[in-house]
């Protein structure tokens, strides 16, 4: 485990963080504008002088929101450079170069290059370096959504390929709940909650993750197709998304959005909602004077779903009911 404590006080700010997370995978700090997630990560960094290490003897990598690449060098240059800066062993470029997609680009000049490319190119650097942890601070933030869609498959192979933990900061709970394997949960400098994704994802009890944060990362595996969808089973269940994912592969991540379920009584008749699915509710939370989120089981793992304090009355929802949950969207992790 790495054991982050950090400290630092302002005048009209005060950062206070002590947890323990994962020395593999990916950690997740997610939060509102001005919760301390870069904050914290400067801390991590020593670019926040709270208990005087220096910068020069943290042998951390870090990528930030805009690509930091020195534009008289070429792409080999920049990455050559983090590579010379290595304080311990020397990375071997080449599955670095591989696994980000940059072998065509290694002759280019920073601006020459799109900002997903850019932005590969700073990762590149940064793990060439041989570093014991990668700091990201919202790497995909500056982009536009095409360009995001491009670069997060790259993501999905730092995820499943690299070695080194990584703490990434961002404000897109979909972004993180395709990427991240912890999480911390960031409000006003302190942690509200901290733990493995799935569990902290599925609390009804955080402000922060009510609204339109509000949702379930389900494990499931893609097991056959038809008119363009895929089915997953879940164990205890299956559930329907759009998409030809490749049958037998390992489980994948599915996230379902609380305004995305609806809860009924009786499983409906006739309706255009591919998934219905038989659960039990486990909590009913209210988030204000109009809207609730209910817990519900399906099998060994959860659904939520938003909706109005007058239906929880209306149908009577209460833990231990048998409920049929409709799903009308699910996001899947390419």
């Amino acid at each position: 485990m790495i054991h982050l404590r950090h400290k630092l006080m302002r005048e009209s700010f005060e950062l206070d963080v002590d947890v323990e997370v994962p020395n593999t995978g990916i950690t997740g700090v997610f939060g509102e504008s001005g919760s301390g997630k870069t904050t914290l990560l400067r801390c991590i960094a020593g670019l926040e002088q709270e208990d005087g290490l220096p910068v020069h003897k943290r042998n951390v990598g870090y990528v930030f929101q805009d690509p930091t690449l020195f534009p008289h060098l070429t792409v080999r240059g920049n990455i050559e450079y983090g590579a010379r800066r290595a304080t311990t062993h020397r990375v071997d470029s080449a599955p670095v170069v591989d696994m980000l997609g940059i072998g065509s680009l290694l002759d280019r000049r920073p601006d020459s290059l799109s900002g997903g490319e850019a932005q590969r190119v700073a990762i590149a650097a940064a793990l060439l370096r041989s570093p014991d942890i990668v700091l990201m601070d919202e790497p995909l933030a500056s982009l536009d959504r095409r360009r995001k869609d491009e670069l997060l498959p790259y993501f999905d192979r730092l995820h499943d390929e690299l070695a080194v933990p990584v703490i990434y900061v961002s404000h897109d709970i979909d972004e993180i709940s395709r990427l991240c394997d912890h999480l911390i949960l960031l409000e006003d400098g302190k942690v509200s909650a901290c733990g493995d994704l799935f569990d902290v994802v599925s609390r009804v009890d955080v402000p922060m993750l009510s609204g339109q944060n509000a949702g379930v990362v389900l494990w499931a595996t893609p097991v056959s197709h038809e008119d363009g969808l895929t089915r997953f089973d879940f164990g205890d269940g299956e559930i329907w998304a759009p998409g030809e994912f490749a049958v037998g592969r390992k489980p994948m991540r599915l996230r379902v959005a609380a305004s995305d379920v609806s809860i009924a009584r009786e499983r409906p008749a006739q309706t255009t909602i591919q998934n219905v699915i038989r659960a039990t509710i486990e909590a009913v939370h209210g988030v204000n004077a109009a809207t609730a989120l209910v817990r519900l089981g399906i099998g060994n793992q959860d659904l939520l779903a938003q909706v109005t304090n007058r239906s929880v009355r209306r149908l009577g929802l209460v833990p231990g009911d048998r409920v049929f949950a409709q799903v009308k969207s699910v996001t899947v992790r390419h």
